[in-house]
């Protein structure tokens, strides 16, 4: 039974990106592992970018710093 956690910054996954990105690890747990999808559970985090750091840095401060 496996269970899969996806945590993606809060900036406008659409609704059909989340259907593929469930489908999509359904379908490669079943390929890779044999799993079932019937028992594959996958969750989405959706989370506010103040609350997500890289590197030490809160994320907008680490993504300006990757532009440079």
């Amino acid at each position: 039974m496996p269970y899969v956690n996806i945590k993606v910054t809060r900036e406008g996954v659409t609704a059909d990106q989340k259907i593929e990105l469930i489908r999509g690890v359904t379908d490669l747990l079943a390929q890779v592992l044999d799993k079932n999808p019937a028992t594959t559970f996958v969750v989405i985090d959706e989370v506010e970018m103040e609350n997500w750091g890289i590197g030490g840095l809160p994320c907008e401060e680490y993504r300006k710093s990757q532009q440079s």
